[in-house]
């Protein structure tokens, strides 16, 4: 885990209501971007700095992407964050 690169992914607050969004269940893109407002190309971006960060998982189910948090990720943050 690169803490620099999750700090720098969680700044943006486009990218932390994707993040939001992903914590009820998975989602797939097309969905993301409407619930977002935010056009196919920008969440493309977005959705590809947060799995470059490992904040969130990418599965494919037929003919859809579905994004989804990636929790272990997020429970080694908090253990992090823990020791202040």
């Amino acid at each position: 885990m690169s803490l620099h690169g999750t700090f720098k992914a969680l700044s943006d607050p486009i990218r932390r209501d994707i993040l939001l969004h992903l914590k009820e269940d998975k989602i797939n893109a097309g969905d993301i971007a409407e619930k977002i407002g935010i056009s196919p190309a920008s969440l493309s971006y977005h959705l590809n700095l947060l799995k470059k960060n490992d904040l969130i998982i990418e599965t494919k189910e037929k003919n859809y992407v579905y994004y989804e948090l990636n929790t272990s990720l997020f429970d080694e943050l908090i253990m992090w964050l823990k020791q202040f």
